[in-house]
């Protein structure tokens, strides 16, 4: 139940209020039950909206109306008024099947979002550059590509890769769009590829796993061979932390 509810059935407001000097029944402020029934709707209409745009998220192919009630348990007339704000701000749109599909705004905000990812990544991937001597990165998923969106290079090496910020590829390519497969099956462990992306470039990477709305990983490429059980280790360590602050 909403905690805004609960503190609407406060004993002394169901009995009418506290009586005042002519015997009148008066809520004490801050119980008014309208208030808090009101309260109660409009956290449960957020929740409801919150949890539509999260369905129609994990479904590549959209949603219909009909579909998405289901799944929420409400009836379609809800679903259409859950609808209506959702599509005026962008955030979902009718394909011409009439399917329910994200919108552009999701993009917008995800934009906005992707310098606190970047900022909160940043100290453990200084970390695992430091340690496995080699470019350290957070990669993330935009367009069905992988987008490299944090990048730190070593300070002590006399040679490193220059990754780019922004650079992209297909997640079929490289370590870091593998391991980002590889955790959507649940997959934890490193993955290590070689002269996929560059010829001559090795790479590792981990999936960021246990983040709502996030698919990440975290990897490191080199110029040479690297040491899988050492640096899958650093690496999977630098996911799992990355995990922890963005969390």
């Amino acid at each position: 139940m909403d905690t805004t509810a609960r503190r609407g059935s406060d004993p002394t407001s169901r009995a009418g209020g506290v009586a005042g000097p002519g015997g009148t029944g008066a809520s004490p402020a801050g119980t008014d039950p309208a208030v808090s029934t009101v309260g109660g709707e409009t956290a449960q209409t957020l929740d409801r909206g919150l949890r539509l745009l999260h369905l129609v998220a994990d479904a590549p192919g959209g949603l219909t109306v009909t579909e998405a009630a289901n799944r929420l348990g409400i009836g379609r007339a809800a679903v259409y008024r859950l609808v209506g704000p959702l599509t005026g701000h962008g955030m979902l749109r009718r394909d011409p099947e009439g399917r329910l599909r994200l919108g552009a705004g999701v993009l917008h905000l995800a934009r906005r979002a992707q310098p606190l990812l970047a900022e909160g990544a940043l100290p453990a991937l200084r970390r695992l550059a430091e340690q496995a001597g080699a470019t350290a990165h957070l990669t993330v998923v935009e367009g069905g590509e992988g987008v490299a969106l944090a990048v730190v290079e070593p300070s002590w090496t006399s040679f490193h890769v220059a990754y780019r910020t922004g650079a992209r590829h297909p997640l079929e390519r490289g370590a870091a769009g593998q391991a980002i497969l590889a955790g959507r099956s649940g997959a934890a462990g490193p993955v290590s590829t070689a002269g996929e992306l560059q010829p001559g470039a090795y790479g590792v990477a981990a999936p960021v796993l246990g983040v709502p709305g996030l698919e990440a990983s975290v990897g490191v490429v080199a110029l040479a061979p690297l040491d899988v059980t050492t640096v899958g280790a650093q690496v999977t360590a630098a996911a799992e932390a990355i995990a922890t602050a963005l969390r």
